[in-house]
C-alpha cells in the first residue's frame, strides 16, 4: 500500500518524507513544469516565493524553536536549509535556488518516493491522501477542495524585490548587522535622513498599484504577516520607520550616527550576488517600483532581477473542517498540510507537513494519530488550527503567545521565552518516547 501526496511545496516534500522515512510508499504528485502557479517559476520542489529568509535561529526565538523541533522530528528541510545558507544575522536565510535545487534532490533520491510530474484535479477516491497544494492550489482542485470543505478564506500576499549586488551605490551603503549581532556583512543598509525619508514617503503613498484580477477586487483582504509596504504607509508617516524601515541599532559609519530611516538588503544567494529588500513587500506597477524605490539611497540605478508581486492566497476555514492532526473531520483518510490550513510562514508549513505525513502513516496502519503538546510550537499551532475561532480565524505564525503561560510568571522577556523552549524541548522529548515517532 502507499500514500498519495499532492503538491511537492514544503509542506507536500516534509510529508512524503516522513511517510517514506516509515518505510511506507509515496506516490508524490507535483503539477510543475506542466503548469506554474501565478507566483512560482521554478521547476524544482520547495520553491521560495516572497523572501529567502526562515526567520530566526536562535532556539529561544519562537522561529528557532520551531525549527528545533522539527529538526528532532526528522525534517528534510532543517539540514538542506543550513546546508545552503547564506549570512543573514540572527535569521536562517537561503540560497534559493541551491536549496530547492537540494531538496528536490533528496526527494528523487529516496527509492519509496515516487514522483509523477501531472497536475491532480480531483482528490483521489480511495486510500489515504495528503493534500498539500499551497494557497494557490489550481482552480480545478481547488474547486474540489472547498466543495468538499464548504468553502474557504483568502487574503492577498506580496513578495519584495530583488535587485544586483553590482548596481549599488557602496557609496551611500553600509554593510552591518542590526545590533552588530550576527555575521559581518549580513545586510546592507540604505540610510535615509528626515528630508530624503519624506520625500520617498510622499511618492511611496501616492505611487500607481498594480491592478488586481478577479474576486475582491474592491476591497482585498491583505495578510498583516506579508503587508505591502505601500499599504503600511499609508497607515501614517511614521509607521515604516517602526517597521522594515527601522534604524534602531544601526549607525552609519559615515556619519556616526543613527539614520531617520534605513531599508535593509538581504543576501539573495551565497555568492553575494542579488539582494532583496527587506520589509518591501509590494504591488505597485514595475515601473513605479523603479522610479520609487531608486529614490532610497543606494538605489539610484539599482538593476531589479525580480520586481515585487501581489497575489491571491487562499486557506481552509480549520477550526470546522480539520482536527489538529491535520485531518478532514468528515472523512479522515484526507489530510491536509502547508499554508491551505491556515499555518502561516515557510517553517510553519513545512511543519504541518510533518504532522500530516507522520499521522498519515498511522492512519493507514489503524494506529491512534498523534498531536505533539500544547507546550510545543508545532502542537500549539496545530491546536491553533483545529480549535481556533471559525468566525475569526485568520493564518497563524510561531510566537510564544500560542504556548500555555510558564508558572510562575518569569517578568524578565529573555528569561521567560528561554524557559518556553526549554520545556518545549523536554516535553517533545518525553512525548517522543512514549509515541514512537
Amino acid at each position: 500500500m502507499s500514500i498519495t501526496v499532492i503538491g511537492a511545496g514544503l509542506a507536500g516534500c516534509e510529508a512524503a518524507w516522513q511517510i517514506a522515512s516509515c518505510g511506507v510508499e509515496v506516490e508524490l504528485y507535483e503539477m510543475k513544469p506542466t503548469r506554474f502557479s501565478p507566483a512560482h517559476s521554478s521547476e524544482n520542489f520547495a520553491e521560495l516565493v516572497c523572501s529567502n529568509s526562515l526567520k530566526a535561529e536562535r532556539v529561544e526565538s519562537a522561529a528557532g524553536l520551531l525549527k528545533e523541533e522539527m529538526r528532532r522530528l526528522g525534517s528534510l528541510l532543517v539540514p538542506c536549509a543550513l546546508q545552503c545558507r547564506v549570512p543573514a544575522g540572527g535569521a536562517l536565510a537561503v540560497d534559493r535556488k541551491a536549496f530547492s535545487e537540494l531538496v528536490t534532490c533528496k526527494i528523487y533520491s529516496q527509492p519509496l518516493i515516487h514522483v509523477s510530474r501531472k497536475e491532480i484535479t480531483d482528490i483521489p477516491k480511495n486510500g489515504i491522501v495528503v493534500i498539500a497544494t499551497g494557497p494557490l492550489t489550481s482552480d480545478a482542485l481547488a474547486s474540489r477542495i472547498f466543495s468538499l470543505c464548504g468553502g474557504s478564506l483568502s487574503f492577498y500576499d506580496a513578495a519584495a524585490p530583488i535587485v544586483t549586488a553590482e548596481s549599488l551605490d557602496m557609496e551611500r551603503v553600509f554593510s552591518a548587522s542590526r545590533y552588530s549581532y550576527g555575521e559581518d556583512g549580513a545586510y546592507l543598509n540604505c540610510p535615509m535622513n528626515k528630508e530624503e525619508y519624506e520625500s520617498f514617503y510622499n511618492e511611496l503613498v501616492n505611487a500607481e498599484r498594480a491592478p488586481l484580477h478577479g474576486f475582491d477586487k474592491a476591497d482585498p483582504k491583505v495578510y498583516e504577516g506579508c503587508m505591502p509596504v505601500e499599504v503600511m504607509a499609508g497607515r501614517g508617516q511614521d509607521t515604516l520607520r517602526f517597521g522594515p524601515m527601522k534604524p534602531v541599532g544601526l549607525r552609519d559609519p559615515r556619519t556616526g550616527h543613527r539614520p531617520w530611516a534605513v531599508l535593509q538588503l538581504r543576501r539573495e544567494d551565497v555568492r553575494g550576488t542579488m539582494y532583496n529588500l527587506v520589509g518591501f513587500q509590494t504591488n505597485l506597477k514595475f515601473g513605479e517600483q523603479k522610479r520609487v524605490f531608486g529614490m532610497i539611497p543606494g538605489l539610484e540605478h539599482a538593476e531589479f532581477v525580480r520586481y515585487g508581486v501581489m497575489h491571491r492566497n487562499t486557506f481552509l476555514n480549520s477550526p470546522r473542517v480539520l482536527l489538529p492532526d491535520f485531518s478532514l473531520r468528515k472523512e479522515p483518510r484526507i489530510f491536509f498540510a502547508g499554508q491551505i490550513t491556515g499555518v502561516e510562514g515557510y517553517m510553519e508549513s513545512a511543519a504541518s507537513g510533518i504532522v500530516a505525513g507522520k499521522n498519515a502513516v498511522r492512519r493507514m496502519k489503524g494506529e491512534k494519530t498523534a498531536v505533539l503538546p500544547e507546550t510545543t510550537m508545532i502542537g500549539a499551532l496545530s491546536r491553533y488550527v483545529g480549535n481556533a475561532s471559525e468566525v475569526t480565524f485568520q493564518p497563524m505564525g510561531a510566537n510564544f503567545g500560542i504556548l500555555p503561560p510558564i508558572e510562575p510568571h518569569i517578568k524578565c522577556k529573555k528569561d521567560r521565552y528561554a524557559s518556553l523552549a526549554e520545556r518545549a524541548l523536554n516535553n517533545l522529548t518525553g512525548f517522543c518516547e512514549a509515541e514512537k515517532l
